[in-house]
């Protein structure tokens, strides 16, 4: 899984090799320098013979020689790291980039299927996670390797004998880090995961606070939380307990190696082998050999991370794309507004049917109203419409035109849509306005403003239309936010509408105003108006009844009223519940 998961990293590293290339060459050139220093040192302790005895005018060149070393060490370990950041962050800019991408692609089952919080986890926390795992990985990876052969090949120019010693107890540390490592990465995967449900319970939460409170759930919310939190702390401590015996153990392999060479080393200068001087870089070189190897088995746990981490981010990559636009898709530049639905069926799920045989004809500027219960089918045709869904079986037309072979900008552009759910993002009230026309004008602007009766409320903003609205219209009222959302379909005067309960959260006297700027809205334009409060539907020219995903009435107001039948029956309920 990691081999998989390392070579799609590597795939998006490639276009950056060469300042891997660079990183990997001040690698060596640091290691050569850091190297060169303990040779240095051995032939300083050579030049001290004894008490009184010290060649000080040997000495000193080599003490030059030895700043230099360090200052080149100092320095390639700056371009290494210089190096090894471009690599890395230009290579999440780019994972980033293609998964919030692949987001805009995928259909909409894959964004309704999973919880925003985990996606949002996805796209930043796990991301980041990757970022500080190549970081880390890259730098003390690049500098450890070429410091453990470095070290071999100064050390077997030294003394063989002791250097085969060194030699023959490193797969020890190999095998512990290796041993430690595949456990650690379930635990993190499993961390990641569980990371990943928490920060969509805890969007969901603050999302809706609202009405977590007015149900009084607190309690029950908390417990929830405590629940996963639990888990994530069960999953955490046991990957860092995990990660974090990587490192005593290869301490103490290393302390093994050290001991040894101590002692090998001891008995080889006793018998002549080598000199206190070369004894003495040789016990460097010992402590620097080892050191990588504890830097490693560090980077070991941050890698481990980092791999569960861009597992959850390939999974995203790796969602099947929505059906392209074919390659001859005709592009729709304006419409008379004539659609319809032949034989259509459609569900969310394969084992739960919604829709089966819907058939509709809707003329050219006539308005639709669609009724009926809850669950019965009714925004699941505003999904089809809009194309959001494809339709499982049969056929959607505008002006005889089936909707998949119309490119679904172009034919998205042909409805203006208003929904109950408003949104709106940060940004300067003029801005949410012209959000569908970017270059609208100040007179267009206004103009769609006024016809929506929102111009009132935005000039008793304190910067009229240069207001900044929080995220998601926090700073207004919920009226105000779909009087801004209303304005914004008005500006761009679109051939077809769609209105999802549009003047929901509006007091009476401002609907009955927006009513009025419907209806000269939608002159001449065919619309479709899910509406639940069947008294803003009377005027309609059509009204759908719709139950159990079927059209089980269909006529006008008063047609429905004469026949006594379900449309009768929800008009009556709903006003006998009103009085």
């Amino acid at each position: 899984m990691n081999r998989h998961v390392l070579k799609r990293l590597f795939g998006y590293l490639k276009p950056y090799a060469a300042f891997l290339v660079f990183a990997l060459i001040s690698a060596v050139v640091n290691v050569a320098m850091t190297l060169w220093a303990p040779v240095l040192i051995g032939q300083a302790v050579d030049l001290i013979v004894g008490t009184g005895n010290v060649a000080f005018a040997k000495i000193l060149p080599i003490l030059a020689a030895l700043g230099v070393a360090i200052g080149l060490a100092v320095l390639f370990q700056w371009l290494m790291t210089l190096c090894t950041n471009q690599a890395t962050y230009r290579t999440v800019r780019d994972l980033r980039v293609d998964v919030f991408n692949k987001l805009t692609e995928v259909p909409f089952r894959a964004i309704d299927g999973r919880p925003h919080g985990d996606l949002i986890s996805r796209v930043v926390n796990d991301i980041d996670q990757i970022s500080d795992g190549l970081l880390q990985g890259f730098s003390q990876l690049f500098t450890g390797i070429v410091t453990i052969v470095g070290t071999l090949l100064f050390m077997l120019s030294i003394n063989v004998s002791i250097a085969l010693v060194v030699i023959l107890v490193t797969p020890l540390s190999f095998f512990v880090a290796a041993f430690i490592a595949k456990r650690s990465y379930n635990m993190f995967r499993k961390q990641a995961e569980v990371r990943g449900e928490i920060g969509g319970y805890v969007e969901e939460m603050i999302g809706n606070q609202k009405v977590v409170k007015a149900f009084g759930y607190e309690e029950k919310a908390q417990r929830k939380f405590e629940e996963i939190n639990g888990r994530l702390y069960y999953f955490g401590v046991r990957s860092q307990f995990y990660s974090s015996m990587t490192n005593p153990c290869t301490r103490f392999v290393n302390a093994i190696v050290y001991a040894a060479v101590g002692i090998v080393g001891a008995l080889t200068a006793i018998a002549g082998g080598i000199s206190i001087g070369q004894l003495t870089s040789f016990l460097i070189y010992a402590n620097q050999y080892t050191k990588p190897f504890n830097e490693i088995s560090g980077v070991v746990t941050e890698l481990q991370n980092a791999f569960a981490s861009a597992r959850r981010v390939f999974e995203i990559l790796d969602e099947p794309e929505q059906t392209p636009d074919k390659r001859d898709a005709i592009v729709m530049t304006k419409s008379d507004g004539r659609v319809e639905m032949k034989d259509v069926s459609f569900s969310y799920t394969p084992d739960r049917k919604l829709i089966e045989g819907l058939n509709l004809v809707t003329k050219s500027g006539e308005r639709v109203a669609i009724v009926g219960p809850t669950g019965s089918g009714k925004t699941t045709i505003i999904n089809l419409l809009m194309r959001f869904y494809d339709v499982d079986k049969g056929e959607i037309s505008i002006d005889g035109v089936d909707i998949r072979t119309i490119t679904r900008n172009s034919m998205r552009s042909m409805y203006g849509m208003v929904l109950q759910e408003t949104w709106l993002f940060a940004g300067s009230v003029r801005d949410n306005i012209a959000y569908g026309k970017p270059g609208a004008t100040e007179d267009e602007i206004i103009a769609a403003a006024k016809a929506a009766h929102a111009h009132g409320f935005i000039m008793r903003l304190k910067d009229g239309y240069d207001t900044i609205i929080a995220e998601d219209g926090g700073n207004i009222s919920q009226g105000q936010k779909q009087l801004l959302c209303i304005a914004r379909v008005m500006l761009v005067e679109p051939p077809m509408l769609i209105l999802d309960e549009a003047t929901s959260s509006i007091d009476t006297r401002t609907e009955m105003q927006i009513q009025r700027a419907f209806e000269k809205l939608m002159e001449g334009r065919t619309s479709f108006v899910v509406a639940h409060r069947l008294s803003t539907i009377r005027e309609s020219d059509c009204i759908l009844v719709m139950r159990d995903g079927h059209i089980v009435e269909q006529g006008t107001h008063d047609e429905l009223l004469a026949r006594k039948g379900f449309y009768a029956r929800l008009y009556n309920s709903q006003f006998e519940k009103e009085g």
